[in-house]
């Protein structure tokens, strides 16, 4: 059985957040998805389960925080060229998401930008050349 990731993301609006994911190219699960739940497949192993927050609150033991004001993570999504970060980078931004909350980070061998969605969770797409790093 190939290893899977429900990352389950607090959102204000769920029809909202949901044109957002697929904006930044996540497609939705209908099978997995109802009036407080939309389940945004960004890839074979990675699913984000976007709930409503009284859908959340029914999971979670800790009070919802508020991820336009603290940090709780920081999610990292591999890609294949720089060109492709730039690219969700931009998608995010034009999908009333904020592009590069942190100054960009190009290493030459790892290249990073940042962004907001819209109840501010933080995502960092990046592209490295492992040959290059495994060297540096």
């Amino acid at each position: 059985m190939s290893k899977m990731i429900y990352m389950s993301l607090p959102v204000k609006d769920l029809a909202a957040a949901t044109k957002f994911y697929q904006a930044i190219g996540c497609e939705k699960n209908e099978q997995f998805s109802d009036d407080k739940a939309s389940a945004m497949v960004w890839s074979e192993g990675l699913t984000f389960q976007l709930l409503t927050h009284e859908r959340f609150a029914a999971f979670a033991t800790k009070p919802i925080a508020d991820a336009q004001k603290t940090s709780g993570v920081l999610i990292a999504l591999p890609y294949g060229s720089r060109e492709e970060v730039d690219g969700i980078t931009e998608a995010a931004a034009a999908a009333g998401g904020k592009a590069d909350v942190r100054e960009r980070q190009d290493l030459g061998f790892i290249y990073t930008r940042t962004f907001e969605d819209l109840d501010g969770h933080v995502f960092e797409p990046m592209w490295m050349n492992v040959e290059a790093a495994c060297e540096a």
